[in-house]
């Protein structure tokens, strides 16, 4: 039966099962539900529903706009050239990036107007199926520290600062898959009010050398360094960093031990400003993969996030029945929420304003990329003991097969040389990221 002929038999039956008593009605839906293949709900609720030609006096619902391939490529290429931000992010940072737009994909008046309308909801939508190649997974290599836990108060109370200088502090290993020897870390500071972020590597996690790369840091802050909030590692939990402190005046808290939601803000830094570009290898050799990181660290990645990437803080969570609903303030860059503290170096201020003016985020993109291929390129890749006994295992049992009947296949099974023999290939923890 066509849709005209089903059309007609709904409204024949309409008017006879509005007048039928209790028995008709159940013999007839029945009826009703084995012709037209409908569910029995559904076939109850439209026959209990208004009259057939009813819906046609309703106003016809508007179609939305149209976003075509040629947008959805040049949103696409945003996306992955500002490093996979969120879609509020996204569509926050799209009018200050539009002059560098403009120039790189030429737009029309039409697609411009499009690419500026679109909500983050149809962003979401549109870039579903690139996210899902996004995911990765992250770990740690904390090491508590035992002294001075009386002497450092434990914060447990939320953030609630009114001025930029109250930061979180972490550090992120890059061992690869093998904790024995020295490697690097990534030390990670970011700022509660206005998120700025700044990363430096060092090799090792001496006190002395963390103590150092914090000074360094407080002296590249468009603000004043006021707080210091860190896990229970050794490497914050020491005598020197007390004592630079107070000698800076600036406090000093720790979290709970185990209690990693106790920082929560440095621990999406981690994820977000490193692990999403620098992965799981192991870095470990002084004057090439730290010289190198330090300096992508200092210079664009730097300027690119804290500049050009807005990013969104929690405001307040609402319980809306058993749902709890999370309220977000507007997206915005770092640098703007610094200049809107008006609590920042005004020097400094002015040259960052300056350099977000000049500075191509496309090209700014690009050039990280380039730095981010060498330093994968130094990358110390290498099997863990367990794995490497594994191995060794393995061919031995294959070298006692060889030519042994059925099993004589297993001989040719051989590791051909310069296979990078790496935990970046296995498939539960693929690192590779690229950003543009």
């Amino acid at each position: 039966m066509g849709r005209k002929g089903k059309w007609e038999y709904f409204r024949v039956i309409y008017g006879r099962y509005s007048k039928a008593d209790r028995r008709a009605k159940r013999e007839m839906l029945n009826e009703f539900c084995l012709t037209m293949g409908y569910h029995r709900k559904y076939a109850i609720r439209i026959l209990n529903g208004p009259a057939p030609g009813k819906h046609h006096d309703r106003p016809v619902r508007k179609r939305g706009p149209s976003y075509g391939h040629e947008l959805l490529s040049v949103l696409t290429s945003i996306w992955e050239a500002a490093g996979y931000p969120w879609s509020v992010r996204l569509k926050a940072l799209l009018p200050t990036w539009m002059p560098w737009i403009r120039k790189r994909f030429k737009l029309s008046p039409e697609i411009e107007k499009q690419l500026l309308s679109i909500s983050p909801r149809q962003m979401d939508r549109r870039l579903v199926v690139k996210k899902h190649q996004q995911r990765r997974r992250i770990y740690g290599r904390t090491k508590p520290g035992y002294l001075l836990k009386h002497h450092i108060p434990v914060k447990t109370d939320s953030w609630d600062v009114k001025l930029p200088g109250f930061t979180e502090v972490d550090l992120v290993s890059h061992s690869g898959n093998s904790g024995e020897g020295e490697f690097g870390y990534s030390l990670n500071i970011t700022d509660i009010q206005t998120t700025w972020t700044e990363t430096r590597l060092l090799l090792g996690k001496g006190q002395t050398a963390v103590q150092q790369a914090l000074d360094e840091i407080a002296g590249m802050l468009p603000f004043q360094l006021l707080g210091l909030d860190s896990d229970n590692g050794s490497e914050f939990i020491n005598w020197h960093l007390k004592a630079w402190c107070e000698r800076k005046q600036i406090q000093l808290t720790r979290g709970r031990p185990y209690k990693k939601d106790d920082n929560a803000h440095i621990e999406q830094k981690n994820w977000t400003h490193v692990r999403k570009l620098l992965g799981w290898e192991r870095y470990d050799t002084q004057k090439n993969a730290v010289d190198a990181m330090n300096d992508l660290y200092r210079r664009e990645l730097r300027l690119w996030l804290n500049l050009y990437l807005p990013s969104v803080k929690l405001l307040k969570k609402v319980h809306v029945g058993s749902k709890l609903r999370r309220v977000y303030d507007g997206a915005k860059t770092p640098l703007e929420r610094v200049v809107a503290s008006k609590q920042g170096d005004t020097a400094q201020l002015t040259i960052l304003k300056e350099l977000q003016r000049s500075l191509d985020p496309f090209q700014l993109a690009k050039v990280i990329d380039r730095k981010l291929e060498r330093i994968y390129r130094l990358a110390n890749r290498r099997l863990s003991p367990k794995a490497q006994e594994k191995l060794e295992s393995n061919q031995a049992q294959s070298g006692r097969r060889k030519g042994c009947g059925k099993d004589a296949r297993f001989a040719s099974l051989e590791i051909p040389s310069g296979f990078p023999l790496s935990h970046s290939h296995n498939k539960l923890s693929t690192v590779t990221y690229q950003m543009a």
